[in-house]
C-alpha cells in the first residue's frame, strides 16, 4: 500500500482534490493524481492540463530550482 497524501486545491477559482503518492510500488518518482471537483474544474484542467501540471509541480510537489541548476527535490513539508 502506498503512502498517500490528499490536499484541496484552488487554481483559477477551481477547486481540485490532489492525491500523491509518495512511496508507490514500482515507480521510482514521485506520483500524483489530480480529480476536479466539478464540471466546470474539468473543462479548465481539461484546456490548461500543461500550465495546470507546472503549477501544481512548483507549488506542491517539487522545491523549485535554483539558479545553479540543481535538480529539484521533493517538498517534505507538503506531506502533513
Amino acid at each position: 500500500m502506498a503512502n498517500k497524501v490528499k490536499k484541496t486545491i484552488t487554481v483559477n477559482n477551481h477547486t481540485f482534490h490532489l492525491e500523491i503518492y509518495i512511496q508507490l510500488e514500482g515507480v521510482k518518482d514521485i506520483t500524483w493524481e489530480i480529480f476536479p471537483e466539478d464540471y466546470h474544474a474539468a473543462l479548465y484542467a481539461f484546456s490548461n492540463k500543461n500550465k495546470l501540471n507546472q503549477h501544481i509541480e512548483d507549488n506542491y510537489i517539487y522545491e523549485p530550482t535554483n539558479k545553479l541548476g540543481v535538480p529539484r527535490k521533493f517538498r517534505l513539508e507538503n506531506t502533513h
